[in-house]
């Protein structure tokens, strides 16, 4: 990700911890049984290869765990004064990065968690955000507080179709100076 020209990095989103959390508790709970095949092998066997199943199978939960920490860690949103920045890592070797102008935002949707949003813990759920080209759309999967994120980024930009509609059901009065400003420039061009 290289930033352009006077572009400052405002805020960084990563995944909810909550969902790492449930995923490493998942890698747990499947864990049991191999342990417990283990122990009925490590019976027939001396201390040191019983020690040498165990360790092997604890490597190899935890390298599990590992791995989807540090995917869950490099995956961010990032949110500059000009843009938004979606880095997802799918893998140890493949990511994907996607960008949308501030200026050319259209939609965010948000999708929590129900009920349980309202706690703090569980607070997390969708984000998408959609441009004004159909071929950008950002899908930031376990944001933690979603809604703060869409406010965060509307209270950052004011959406400027919203200040052209107040502009256009303006009064007469308004066209009125448009027009003068415009003979100004002309007299000023004579």
């Amino acid at each position: 990700m290289n930033l352009q020209d006077e572009e400052n990095v405002i805020k960084v989103f990563h995944h909810h911890p909550t969902t790492f959390f449930i995923k490493a508790l998942n890698y747990a709970v499947v864990s049991f049984p191999f342990y417990f095949v283990g122990y009925l092998v490590a019976t027939a066997l001396n201390g040191w290869q019983a020690f040498l199943i165990y360790a092997s199978i604890t490597l190899i939960f935890g390298f599990l765990v590992f791995y989807d920490l540090l995917l869950f860690y490099l995956d961010h949103l990032i949110i500059t004064n000009r843009r938004i920045i979606h880095v997802d890592w799918k893998s140890a070797f493949s990511r994907t990065e996607a960008e949308a102008e501030l200026l050319d935002i259209q939609d965010i949707t948000t999708k929590e968690m129900g009920i349980f949003s309202a706690l703090k813990m569980f607070d997390y759920g969708m984000f998408t955000l959609e441009t004004a080209s159909t071929k950008t759309s950002i899908i930031f999967t376990d944001a933690p507080d979603p809604e703060g994120i869409k406010h965060f980024i509307y209270r950052l930009y004011q959406k400027p179709s919203r200040i052209e509609s107040a502009s256009n059901e303006s009064s007469v009065h308004d066209t009125a100076r448009q027009v003068t400003k415009e003979e100004a420039s002309t007299t000023r061009r004579q």
